[in-house]
């Protein structure tokens, strides 16, 4: 059975499916995000919430503010209440006001700290996406720039301390390596 099929059977099993897209910077997270969405569409409208919109910043990025915000997301969308989020704006450092995003019948979170234990328990599917750290820096130093190699070396740190604390790998329903 592939990965599509896979995702297709455990979101028929819920009303309002969850699948969250978690793993290292430069993993192909989003593409991955986006390939399901395109794939599952003859059969859930899906919305996709990308981490990056999420973090407060570099250094609040994986914090309990987060974990406040995606526990309100999962729970907000299980009961088939309006979702509104505030993006954060990497060019000035300060939060848009809240907007409702599209009510769909499957949300798709993707980003590093997407599959924390928090809100495991409303997750249809956890994916993992591992990568060489070097090469998924190297990934994101090209989609990015150079002008943020100083942050992303401390990202790298910060993912590793949250990976080790969540065990998210361990928790995945499947497994994937780019």
């Amino acid at each position: 059975m592939d990965l599509i099929s896979a995702l297709l059977d455990l979101c028929k099993g819920s009303e309002r499916p969850i699948i969250a897209i978690d793993g290292p910077a430069g993993a192909g997270k989003t593409t991955l995000a986006s390939n399901i969405h395109l794939a599952l569409y003859p059969n859930f409208t899906s919305t996709i919430i990308h981490m990056d919109d999420l973090y407060n910043g570099w250094d609040k990025a994986l914090s309990s503010e987060l974990t406040e915000i995606l526990g309100y997301i999962a729970k907000a969308h299980r009961q088939s209440q309006p979702i509104s989020l505030s993006k954060f704006n990497w060019a000035d450092s300060t939060f848009s006001p809240a907007e409702d995003i599209d009510d769909a019948q499957l949300i798709i979170l993707e980003g590093v700290g997407s599959g924390q234990s928090a809100i495991r328990e409303y997750l249809s599917a956890l994916i993992w996406i591992d990568i060489d750290e070097s090469k998924g820096l190297s990934r994101v130093l090209e989609r990015d720039g150079e002008g943020i190699r100083n942050q992303m070396q401390k990202w790298l740190m910060t993912q590793e301390q949250h990976f080790a604390l969540e065990k998210t790998e361990n928790a995945a329903d499947f497994v994937l390596t780019t």
